[in-house]
């Protein structure tokens, strides 16, 4: 992809509850949230809403997979956005130790500490509670920008 100062990359950690992250052609975090769906069916709803509200939406990758990824790359390729599923496996192995990755809970624990300095990093507002599907979607979302291409390296401030 050529460089475009407009262009967004949304990060989705699938689930009913679910996490979201946007970033800008810069690599730089831009918002996060959570939000809980409870159906199938309204996540259909609310796929179709965040994806037509992201002004230049241009790629997104989705941890998760089944029937709830399906929706999200239906809708996005409706709209022309290039897609990327990413096991948690992959991204977890770019920024976590070994050591980190011991168990579900380690890895959510780190994978949190990684999106707090991603958030500083970012000047992106700063949470008073970060949920883990909101902070898992942070850090894929960085996994993503190096993926496209929007960064080439993880930023020394972001490493340890």
């Amino acid at each position: 992809m050529g460089f475009d100062p407009m262009k967004t990359l949304l990060a989705v950690d699938l689930g009913l509850k679910t996490g979201f992250a946007l970033y800008g052609a810069d690599g730089k975090l831009i918002w996060y949230r959570s939000q809980h769906f409870g159906s199938t069916d309204r996540l259909r709803r609310g796929a179709h809403g965040i994806i037509r509200g992201i002004p230049e939406l241009s790629a997104m990758v989705i941890e998760g997979g089944g029937n709830l990824a399906l929706v999200w790359e239906k809708e996005a390729e409706q709209h022309g956005i290039a897609v990327r599923r990413v096991g948690a496996e992959v991204w977890r192995e770019v920024f976590l130790l070994p050591r980190e990755q011991r168990s579900g809970a380690d890895a959510k624990k780190h994978a949190g500490e990684l999106a707090r300095r991603i958030i500083d990093w970012s000047a992106a507002p700063r949470p008073t509670s970060l949920r883990h599907d909101a902070a898992e979607a942070i850090v894929i979302g960085l996994w993503g920008v190096l993926h496209f291409g929007w960064l080439d390296a993880i930023p020394r401030e972001i490493q340890r």
